[in-house]
């Protein structure tokens, strides 16, 4: 199994000290000190030496390291200008290690692919936890190639990730992010394992692409992945509402609204909640429709 020479408490206090380096809560670091999450990572990763990685929030590099032992290539992308002279230790001993200095949410997709040598086919990370769900749904939105996504998350970004319509967990980032992947694989993370520890639960999770495109296919007719984005925030806006009067506000025509509600057999009186993906894709199709035939 694949381990890492940091993933230790003392290996990371003394990497720390050598550098004079300390932890910032700001930047949501908590450093993982646990070889057994990594052998566990790397196993979902499934890499198989070919594969292009890019990594976000790498740190002192205790993941990366683990990374460069399987996969062609690997970039990471870290907003702590005082950890680079750690990471470019790194790449000075491993010809396929690259990092960005800057923050992930503004680092393009072509200056991801220019640092790689290609577009990453893998997303592995222990992400920042302020940044990470709006990343991982930001990077399958931008980065077509990207097939899969092995991500530390704070446990309740994960509920978010797998919820079922109609538990408290579930909404317009579940929905929307289930447009691009599934999941196919988590375990949890205990506090013990971060130095420091952080007063969270964590947990990583495996996503795998469902399709790709700009388009969804449903009944013989395509809609864009961001129109049915589009009409899912719209019904998640006011939950407490009725998705009809949800939509309405949002500046979707009431008209327009019952008769897509009536075609794919949907409740105005529903609450967005209770709607799986399926039923806002056939919502989104109908509303299009719809849209096309008032043009």
């Amino acid at each position: 199994m694949t381990t890492s020479p940091l993933a230790s408490l003392g290996a990371t206090r003394a990497l720390l000290e050598t550098y004079g380096l300390a932890t910032k809560h700001r930047l949501g670091q908590n450093f993982l000190v646990d070889n057994h999450v990594i052998e566990r990572i790397m196993a979902l990763a499934e890499l198989s030496g070919k594969e292009l990685v890019v990594e976000v929030g790498p740190g002192i590099g205790t993941l990366t390291l683990a990374l460069l032992q399987e996969a062609a290539h690997v970039t990471s992308i870290e907003a702590d200008a005082e950890l680079e002279p750690v990471l470019r230790a790194h790449a000075l001993q491993h010809e396929n290690f690259a990092f960005i200095m800057g923050d992930a949410l503004r680092v393009s997709p072509a200056d991801i692919a220019e640092a790689s040598g290609g577009d990453p086919a893998l997303f592995v990370a222990n992400l920042p936890y302020n940044v990470a769900a709006t990343l991982i749904l930001q990077y399958f939105q931008t980065m077509p190639v990207l097939r899969r996504a092995v991500v530390m998350v704070q446990k309740e970004v994960a509920d978010r990730i797998a919820a079922q319509p109609g538990t408290k967990s579930y909404g317009a980032y579940t929905v929307k992010l289930s447009l691009f992947a599934q999941v196919t694989g988590r375990f949890e993370v205990p506090p013990r394992c971060f130095c420091p520890p952080p007063h969270v639960d964590s947990a990583v999770v495996r996503l795998d692409r469902v399709a790709e495109g700009e388009d969804v296919v449903v009944d013989g007719r395509s809609v864009s992945r961001a129109f049915v984005s589009q009409v899912v925030d719209a019904a998640f806006a006011q939950r407490r509402k009725t998705i009809r009067n949800s939509m309405s506000s949002s500046g979707f025509d009431k008209d327009a609204l019952d008769a897509a509600f009536a075609a794919c057999g949907i409740a105005p009186t529903a609450r967005a909640e209770t709607l799986d993906t399926d039923a806002f894709v056939h919502l989104a199709c109908a509303l299009a429709t719809a849209q096309e035939a008032e043009e």
